[in-house]
Parts: C-alpha cells; sequence; structure tokens
C-alpha cells in the first residue's frame, strides 16, 4: 500500500469518539457554568478529537509523515483521558492502534522498472 490507510481510518474513527467525548464533557461544563463555575478546560476535549480527526487525515493525505502523524494521534490520545473522558475509551483505543500502525507503517519501495517513451523497459543487470 503506498498510504497507511488503516492507521488513517483507525485514528479518525478514535478522534470521532475522542470528539464525542470532548462534547459530552463540554456539557457537563455548560451546567456547571449555569451554577457559576465557569472553566475553558471544558472545551478542551473538542479541540482533542478535532486534532485527533486532524492527524488521521493528514496520515492519509501526507503518508511521507506518517511517523510524525502517528506519535501526535499517541499524544492526543493520551491528553484526551481527563480531557474528553478518554473518547468513552474506544476512541482511545482506536487512536492509539492507529498511531502505533501509523509508526510501524513502510513506504513501498521505489519501482524498478524504467519507461523509455512510454514503454516498461525492466533495467540492466
Amino acid at each position: 500500500m503506498s498510504r497507511p490507510i488503516v492507521a488513517g481510518i483507525l485514528t479518525i474513527l478514535g478522534g470521532l469518539f475522542i470528539l464525542v467525548g470532548g462534547t459530552v464533557f463540554a456539557l457537563i461544563g455548560a451546567v456547571f457554568a449555569i451554577f457559576g463555575v465557569f472553566s475553558p478546560l471544558f472545551g478542551v476535549g473538542i479541540l482533542l478529537g478535532l486534532l485527533t480527526l486532524l492527524a488521521g487525515v493528514l496520515m492519509l493525505a501526507i503518508p511521507r509523515g506518517h511517523t510524525i502523524w502517528g506519535i501526535l494521534a499517541i499524544v492526543l490520545a493520551l491528553v484526551s483521558i481527563p480531557f474528553a473522558l478518554a473518547g468513552l475509551i474506544l476512541g482511545f483505543v482506536l487512536a492509539v492502534l492507529g498511531g502505533l500502525l501509523a509508526m510501524a507503517w513502510h513506504p513501498p519501495p521505489p519501482s524498478r522498472l524504467i519507461t523509455v517513451d512510454g514503454h516498461v523497459v525492466p533495467p540492466s543487470s
């Protein structure tokens, strides 16, 4: 494969769950804000979910940065534990798996075929 497709999809799914967990956490923060206790930390989970989604999309769009995107996905998943209820646990697991798969992915070797005037010619030995 020329892209870490499974890693990107798992990270995107994990980001969606982290986004849901962050939204739940933000709604809890809204209830506290009604009673006069306001903290911007309740909105951090939504930001973490969006950033995890972005890391998954970047895995698919720019595969040569797969190691950086994988590390970013794992760090964001770890940070989501206190701020997004760990993406309802499933988001955390999916994002970490996606990050690990992205870091383990290797790009395919370059083609050994040479094209000459539109014709495929095997390399000379």
